[in-house]
């Protein structure tokens, strides 16, 4: 019996992210069809190309299929002073919902057509069983058509597997963005800014992810600082998410307590390792600040660290020596860097930089970028 294929056909989605004069938007869809959020709102846009035919229609608010963006409900800083986001779900702004079930839809189909060539490949080691049985058995060479059916069989399943492979393939999101000539010089100069200055944020010989951090009595500790912090090294670089096919690389921060944060040209995207869910915000809806930490380091100073000040061990109110305590030396006072992101939706992570002028760098270049692409959306 011959084994027949029928090919699966299926499209992925893409996002096109619109930076013009007229504003931000996002697309998502292929030709023919697609979803655009922008700052006039939300339409549906359906049509042939080929023949002309479009159709654009307007969403209202109360036909509105996407839900309301949740607001924050899990606490970023509990009794204990541990710095966390909220949950993932909860993260998710409204206008980027579409893409985030771009995404779903990609991996959707990923999985079910690696399930696919899972069955194709077990059942052509079978095929391929059979013919050896039928020459060993000796019934292949006296019925020569079963050997040639299953010589057919194997080729079909040979083209299935070289057709599925193809398609697991194609099932990405293809991020791509366009931006208006009249914009496309200063938006340019902008990211390129930003990617410059993170390159730099990523050489720093020390990033720390700060997980926590709660006041102490310091006439109890007898120290300088009134501030304990947990910190974790963690590192910085360029990196994209496993669900999109882009030229685009992300801006990767890696989080020691919770989701890493992807940053795109307009959208921020909150992935877990392991996890399935993820979220995603607008560029627009962070807040970032920088600020200037003066560390008192009880580690090895990193190369790039500018120590401004010495302290003890063990101090007296007044800053001198303790010297109640036996072997009590000094320690260095640390110049450092800090970055700290928000947002409604329950966003908080705390960075510390060894390199102060390459986090007040960076800083600067994603608040200008940020401010332009604000702009835009007005």
């Amino acid at each position: 019996m011959a084994w027949n294929f029928r090919r699966r056909v299926k499209i992925i989605p893409g996002v096109h992210l619109n930076f013009s004069k007229n504003g931000v938007s996002t697309s998502i869809g292929v030709k023919g069809a697609s979803m655009t959020f922008g700052p006039s709102g939300t339409y549906l846009n359906a049509g042939i190309p080929a023949l002309g035919i479009y159709n654009r229609q307007k969403f209202t608010g109360e036909h509105a299929t996407v839900p309301p963006s949740p607001q924050h409900t899990t606490p970023i800083i509990d009794a204990r002073g541990n710095i966390f986001s909220a949950d993932i779900h909860e993260i998710t702004s409204q206008d980027m919902q579409g893409v985030k079930e771009a995404i779903l839809l990609a991996r959707q189909q990923r999985l079910s057509l690696t399930k696919d060539l899972s069955k194709i490949q077990q059942t052509q080691r079978t095929t391929k069983l059979k013919k050896t049985m039928s020459y060993l058995l000796l019934y292949g060479l006296i019925q020569k058509s079963i050997p040639a059916n299953l010589t057919h069989d194997i080729l079909a399943q040979s083209e299935a597997i070289k057709q599925t492979k193809e398609q697991i393939n194609e099932s990405y999101v293809k991020l791509e963005i366009d931006f208006d000539p009249e914009i496309q010089t200063e938006i340019q100069i902008r990211y390129e800014t930003l990617i410059r200055t993170f390159m730099d944020l990523t050489r720093c010989h020390r990033i720390w992810d700060v997980t926590s951090a709660h006041y102490e009595d310091r006439a109890i500790t007898r120290s300088s600082a009134g501030t304990v912090v947990t910190r974790k090294n963690v590192g910085f670089s360029f990196k994209s998410i496993p669900d999109f096919k882009s030229d685009i690389k992300a801006l990767y921060f890696q989080n020691a307590n919770g989701a890493d944060l992807y940053i795109y040209p307009s959208f921020i995207v909150m992935m877990q390792a392991g996890l399935s869910d993820f979220g995603i915000i607008g560029l627009d809806e962070i807040d970032l600040q920088q600020s200037f930490v003066r560390f008192t380091e009880t580690e090895p100073v990193p190369a790039d660290s500018k120590i401004i000040d010495q302290t003890w061990t063990k101090v007296n109110k007044n800053g001198t020596p303790d010297r109640r305590f036996k072997g009590n030396y000094q320690i260095p006072v640390v110049r450092y860097g800090e970055i700290r992101l928000k947002t409604n939706t329950g966003l908080h992570e705390e960075y510390e930089f060894s390199n102060y002028e390459a986090s007040e760098s960076f800083a600067k270049a994603f608040q200008e970028y940020q401010a332009f692409v604000r702009q835009l959306m007005v």
